[in-house]
């Protein structure tokens, strides 16, 4: 035989009337006439097989299994709400997890500001920052196992869309003691024939076809010397006086000793900071992070000083 349904409006109607212990304030309290709550009071005994009231006169009083029922049912009714406020905060993009691919080198210079934004706005939300190169990070959007990227040179990949944050150019990064670190601005042309310090072309080919492409603008080919994946071991590679590199503006914070950062003659040639995502609509989550990133502190710190560069 079919037990009666439980429905969360007979728990609700029963811990109302076990408060007020009298039909007519809860019915009141609950907005609905009398004889409708005690059809819900009827259903909620038939469905537990027991009364849970005895109704006299003038008074109403819980029977020892109604004193039973009551805890679970504010425990009940408590849960159900809790439930309800996460879901209206993660359906809003307010709570949840969301997972971030970032480049190294945007630690010390957008990344900051971008995660103080969002904190802000979001503050429930649980944050998975992961180190990666643009490689792998599109690799990872694509395949479900980040939600959103802050990345450098991003990919034309059909599955991805992607907001340009912010565009920087790119410096020389020489040995201290390398005879062009005498100059404010270094000819391009003047590094052919130096061995180059590059990150791999298969952890990041938009990056890596962007400095060749810079190189052969000024009218050559860069000579490959040691390779390296993240930006901050390749300027140690070149203090260490194991080639020359070029790089983007932000890796001048990483202010190793040995390395001189200078400018180029081809100011022209930049680099670009995006923020993606997998196309389609994006969730709640990461159109919230997106708003943060172009919502105007993403740029901060990110320029250098012109005494930077000297």
């Amino acid at each position: 035989m079919d037990r009666p349904e439980l429905a969360l409006g007979q728990l609700h109607a029963f811990a109302v009337l076990a408060e007020e212990l009298h039909f007519g304030r809860a019915a009141e309290r609950l907005g609905v006439a009398q004889p409708p709550l005690s059809r819900q009071i009827h259903r909620l005994e038939e469905r537990v097989g027991h009364r849970l009231l005895v109704r006299r006169p003038g008074r109403i009083s819980l029977t020892e299994a109604g004193r039973e029922l009551l805890p679970a049912a504010r425990r009940a009714l408590e849960e159900v709400e809790t439930g309800l406020r996460a879901a209206r905060l993660a359906g809003s993009g307010l709570s949840g997890r969301l997972r971030i691919g970032f480049a190294a080198s945007l630690a010390t210079t957008v990344l900051p500001g971008v995660l103080r934004a969002f904190r802000d706005r979001c503050p429930q939300v649980e944050l998975d920052i992961r180190e990666m190169t643009t490689a792998p990070q599109t690799a990872a959007l694509l395949g479900g196992a980040i939600d959103v990227g802050l990345m450098r040179e991003p990919p034309d990949e059909p599955g991805l869309a992607a907001r340009p944050v912010l565009s920087e150019g790119f410096v020389a990064v020489l040995p201290a003691a390398h005879p062009l670190a005498a100059r404010r601005t270094v000819p391009l042309r003047e590094l052919a024939g130096e061995p180059f310090v590059l990150l791999p072309r298969d952890a990041g080919p938009t990056v890596h076809d962007r400095i060749t492409g810079v190189c052969r603008a000024a009218g050559f080919e860069p000579r490959p010397g040691q390779r390296a994946v993240e930006w901050q071991t390749v300027c140690a590679l070149v203090a260490a006086g194991l080639g020359v590199s070029l790089a983007p503006e932000s890796v001048r914070r990483l202010r190793l000793a040995g390395v001189a950062y200078r400018r180029t003659d081809h100011p022209e040639a930049r680099t670009t900071v995006a923020v993606c995502h997998r196309r389609g609509e994006p969730g709640p989550l990461v159109a919230r992070f997106v708003a943060a990133v172009l919502g105007g502190r993403a740029d901060e710190g990110a320029g250098p000083s012109a005494g930077d560069l000297i």
